[in-house]
């Protein structure tokens, strides 16, 4: 079936906002597609105005600043989906979403490498001390000495969190000569000759660097704290390129104070300022090699760009397919457009019986399936069918009237 049959909407109709300055790629995206209403604003919005920004929108793309509360969900009252042009999800009221029947995708593995190589590039300026010998270098002293400077080369690297981003650089860290360690609250398979340890107490105790990359929950709160602090190898360096609450930092400021470590680098922080150019502290500030940056791990052009492409085109997927895979609140489905139909999506509340009176509904009124297509999860059910052309309006509104609906979309 070709493209400009796959819709019975007008595009020019279909509204797309894009805030935080997300890659123009995907506006060019959907610009190709026929889409000429997309609007791109550089910062994100605060709950106010994103209530009466989104009343007739369609599709919202966001990045980490913007929080879709579950008021500001609410009041999208044309939302079809959101996509999070990032890794995270937390940034969205998933269980309002899951509940208005709004699929929600994000890009997973868009920037896993900008991560894994930033986080082999501070490795090394932390462990040849580079922080310092830059910063005397600037105050016009010249400060050349060999003094607690190691090649990466044999140094033991432990990773805690072997996912994505985990896994990656364990490969990474291999090819430069590491021995690699890792910790993971799942049993993962280790990739080259990476060692799974048992406990955290394991791990950081032999570790020269330990790099963090676990998502934000309520167990991975200050996972790094004084009690854990103290099982560090005197003198090992911590980086963070996950999420802020994972460390306690007052509790790293003291031990990188009293020597009992020898560097960081921290990327994410528990507050971070709404924009560039805005205030920033932390108690991190002025001490001796540390790198401090603003919340950049993935920010390259090639991982922008990976995330445009990959969010819009699961947008794009879901309104002009039904397919949901990727999604985070409503069930994956991915079919192929059958000719001679017309497509009904039908997002419902997953209770028994919803799917026995959708066919129960359509059969009374002699309307013929000619495809159907159900997945659930705990919350919701998504069933998507192809019917016949010429009671396809009658259809529709029969399925608008099946208890527990939430949400039903006559597609092509």
């Amino acid at each position: 079936m070709a493209d400009k049959k796959l819709t019975s909407y007008p595009k020019e109709k279909i509204n797309i906002l894009f805030l935080e300055n997300i890659s123009d790629v995907a506006v060019k995206y959907f610009n190709d597609k026929g889409y000429p209403n997309v609007r791109k604003l550089n910062g994100a919005l605060s709950e106010e105005q994103l209530i009466k920004e989104i009343k007739n929108v369609h599709m919202v793309g966001i990045r980490s600043k913007t929080k879709l509360t579950a008021k500001v969900i609410e009041a999208a009252e044309k939302l079809q989906a959101i996509g999070c042009f990032c890794i995270g999800i937390n940034q969205v009221d998933l269980a309002s979403a899951t509940a208005h029947g709004m699929p929600v995708f994000n890009a997973p593995y868009s920037n896993t490498r900008s991560v894994a190589e930033l986080v082999i590039g501070s490795s090394i300026m932390l462990i040849r001390k580079i922080i310092d010998k830059n910063k005397a270098a600037h105050e016009g002293i010249w400060k050349k000495d060999a003094a607690g400077s190691y090649e990466l080369r044999g140094k033991t690297l432990g990773i805690i969190g072997y996912g994505n981003i985990g896994s990656q650089l364990s490969v990474l860290a291999e090819g430069l000569g590491m021995k690699v360690i890792f910790y993971d609250s799942e049993t993962k398979l280790p990739l080259g000759n990476a060692d799974a340890k048992k406990t955290l107490k394991d791990l950081v105790s032999v570790s020269d660097i330990v790099s963090l990359h676990v998502p934000e929950t309520a167990s991975t709160k200050n996972l790094i704290n004084k009690n854990i602090l103290k099982f560090f190898k005197k003198g090992g360096i911590l980086i963070n390129y996950a999420r802020g609450e994972v460390v306690d930092l007052d509790a790293l400021a003291k031990a990188l104070s009293e020597g009992q470590l020898g560097g960081a680098a921290i990327d994410v922080f528990p507050l971070e300022p709404e924009k560039n150019g805005d205030k920033f502290t932390s108690p991190l500030q002025g001490l001796s090699n540390v790198i401090l940056t603003p919340h950049i791990g993935g920010s390259t052009q090639e991982a922008q760009q990976n995330i445009g492409d990959d969010v819009s085109a699961k947008l794009f997927n879901y309104l002009e397919k039904g397919i949901s895979f990727g999604s985070h609140t409503i069930p994956a489905l991915s079919l192929p457009p059958q000719e001679g139909t017309h497509r009904i999506l039908h997002i419902h509340r997953n209770v028994p019986g919803v799917l026995s009176e959708i066919n129960t509904q359509l059969s009374k009124h002699k309307i013929n399936i000619l495809g159907q297509y159900l997945k659930t999860n705990d919350a919701i059910g998504y069933a998507v069918l192809d019917v016949d052309k010429s009671f396809s309006n009658n259809a529709l509104e029969l399925l608008r009237n099946v208890k527990d609906t939430i949400k039903v979309r006559m597609l092509y």
